[in-house]
């Protein structure tokens, strides 16, 4: 059966999607895991995966348009045939809700207060449906746009969706341990606190007939800046592609050097890796086990040393003067992320730090380098680290070294009055310079934190 692409949700208050470039065209043959189209949110260019093997078709969206979330943009089909022939769209609940009494449909739209919507998230690209775990807030609760709303559980994780608006908690539209389709309206949240507040499960929501038909909106004339970059060439050698790009690469012992000595436009992407593997040397083709050097995979260490009191001096004055109390790898992890991204040139494309203790991995968080310090960090999940930051800072330890199988490690310890800072990486997954460049930003930054704010 054909599969719908659907625009996913990558942001939590994110109502649409802008599609930066389709990377396929209809009647291309895709593979699951493939890139599909490079959609934009107010913080960041993702790509968005293919979820089946088939041919593109039914595409109903171009580059350049804002699609609502949820909305279907593509369809995947079997066979090359199916794609040349138009696919009916699922059906949708406006079809059900249309064989019942008017007067019923209406009598109970007129029950819902007005105020802002909030839809299911699509929180993978995969997803179709999420179940929702449990509400934070009541009906006729207030809620700040940040504070938490309800858990979503995914088929890989749990999330906590925030409101996304100030207000009261007018109407909760879907119950607990429900499993709602991606972009059905959960909520409404209304700028006053509600009379009679609404709470009912999703099989009694009312179709708001106008939603399907939403029209999709042109985006201004001005180019996207992601496209752009797809056309012009890394600048000193340097190799720029997305940190899963990188990692499959690295796993499939193919050197991403080849697709720029044959011309083929940066930064690259995981549909990228199908020229790569058509240009990999004849005794890869043939199963002949790499070398670690031509795999990628020879281990790369990098050692730095900086005075520990601009780094200890900036955190007293925050929780003094700032009233901001943050443990210091919660600071680093900043500083890593604004480095890494300085040193590879990634742009806008989401960059996920992994923090570790001694003991115990911290989380995961997406772009906290455009995080403020006062500002709660976004959890992304168990989404593919691009860099881990290893805080031994508080041990007896004063020099490590990690394994950089998954991601490189960076590793920060204490010894006297210095802070030691070493990176262990893989060939394949930064060049030498995006690797200096990158520990001499991180340490900067940690010798005088004020850089990072300027």
């Amino acid at each position: 059966m054909p599969h719908d692409v659907i625009m996913p949700a990558l942001g939590m208050a994110q109502d649409t999607g802008l599609i930066v470039s389709w990377l396929k065209k209809p009647g291309d043959v895709v593979k699951a895991g493939e890139g599909l189209m490079e959609v934009e949110t107010d913080k960041a260019v993702m790509e968005v995966e293919a979820v089946a093997d088939g041919f593109l078709a039914a595409v109903s969206a171009e580059a350049g348009d804002h699609v609502p979330v949820g909305q279907v943009v593509a369809v995947i089909a079997e066979t090359a045939e199916a794609a040349k022939t138009k696919i009916p769209a699922a059906p949708s609940n406006t079809s059900q809700s249309d064989q019942e009494p008017t007067s019923h449909a209406d009598s109970r739209a007129d029950t819902l207060p007005s105020g802002e919507e909030i839809i299911m998230p699509a929180l993978g690209m995969a997803q179709d449906t999420g179940l929702i775990v449990a509400w934070r807030k009541q009906p006729g609760d207030a809620v700040a746009a940040s504070d938490i709303l309800l858990e979503v559980e995914t088929d890989k994780s749990v999330m906590e969706v925030e409101a996304g608006h100030d207000g009261f908690v007018a109407a909760i539209l879907a119950d607990a341990q429900q499993a709602v389709p991606v972009g059905s309206v959960i909520a409404i949240i209304s700028a006053e606190k509600p009379e009679n507040a609404v709470a009912r499960s999703h099989k009694n929501i009312p179709v708001d007939d106008e939603t399907p038909g939403k029209a999709v909106v042109k985006a201004p004339q001005a180019a996207p800046k992601k496209t752009e970059a797809r056309n012009t060439p890394a600048s000193s050698g340097r190799v720029l592609a997305s940190p899963k790009a990188r990692r499959l690469a690295i796993e499939k012992g193919l050197d991403l050097n080849l697709l720029v000595e044959n011309g083929v436009p940066q930064p690259y992407h995981v549909s990228d890796l199908g020229i790569l593997e058509t240009l990999a040397p004849s005794d890869k083709k043939a199963g002949a086990i790499p070398s670690p050097a031509s795999a990628g995979s020879l281990p790369m260490h990098i050692g730095a040393r900086i005075a520990a009191s601009g780094s200890d001096e900036f955190i007293a004055w925050l929780a003094e003067d700032g009233d901001v109390r943050l443990e210091p790898r919660l600071i680093w992890l900043r500083f890593a992320a604004a480095a890494l991204r300085e040193a590879t040139g990634l742009g806008d494309m989401p960059l996920i730090v992994e923090s570790r203790t001694v003991r115990k991995m911290d989380g995961r968080f997406a772009d906290a380098d455009r995080v403020g310090l006062s500002k709660p960090l976004s959890d992304a999940g168990d989404q593919v680290p691009s860099i881990v930051l290893r805080d031994l800072s508080g041990s007896p330890i004063t020099a490590a070294t990690g394994s950089a199988a998954g991601a490189p490690v960076l590793t920060v310890c204490r010894e006297r009055e210095d802070y030691a800072v070493s990176l262990d990486y893989l060939a394949g997954q930064l060049d030498e310079d995006q690797a200096i460049e990158f520990v001499t930003g991180f340490v900067d930054r940690l010798g005088d934190p004020l850089r990072h704010l300027l």
